[in-house]
């Protein structure tokens, strides 16, 4: 599967699919940032969902400073990945989900993947992320990508130098 997977920049032509997706398949604080809002996939949490992702259509370099993709793989939307500029020069904050049955197919590393070599056309040399310690598919994607992984406070730190050679 990991072969036909390939990155799409969220636009309104797949944010409804990423939301089917994202309904379907996962919960809201797995997807998207908290919000004031009846529990579970409400009309009001739909609406924020379309928001967050709209925010980002401008790219790195826009006010939000993060560009998101749609994965896709077998031709369908299973999951979005982003990433965001950090304050430090040359580095980016990465983050990912995958509908749950899209999971442990090899497609989050070939995602992130495809996600490291568009960071490194955008002149970014270190991609970071953070996790919790029971996120094992997180931080499989991740070591499989050659990320160091770095445990404190209940968090996972990873970080993947873009100067190494081909990480993943």
């Amino acid at each position: 599967m990991t072969g036909a997977v390939r990155l799409e920049p969220v636009d309104e032509r797949n944010l409804e699919p990423l939301l089917s997706v994202a309904v379907a398949e996962a919960e809201p604080a797995d997807v998207m940032p908290p919000v004031e809002a009846p529990a579970g996939w409400s009309n009001a949490r739909r609406e924020a969902f379309r928001e967050f992702h709209r925010a980002s259509f401008g790219g790195l370099d826009a006010t939000a400073r993060s560009a998101m993709y749609a994965i896709v793989a077998g031709g369908e939307v299973v999951g979005m990945i982003r990433m965001s500029r950090r304050d430090e020069p040359g580095v980016a904050e990465v983050g990912m989900w995958l509908g749950r049955s899209a999971r442990g197919q090899g497609i989050g590393a070939a995602a992130l993947r495809e996600l490291l070599h568009l960071a490194a056309a955008a002149g970014l040399r270190t991609v970071v992320a953070d996790t919790t310690p029971e996120n094992r598919g997180a931080l499989s994607v991740l070591g499989k990508c050659g990320a160091k992984l770095r445990e404190a406070d209940d968090r996972v730190y990873a970080e993947i130098s873009l100067d190494d050679a081909a990480p993943c």
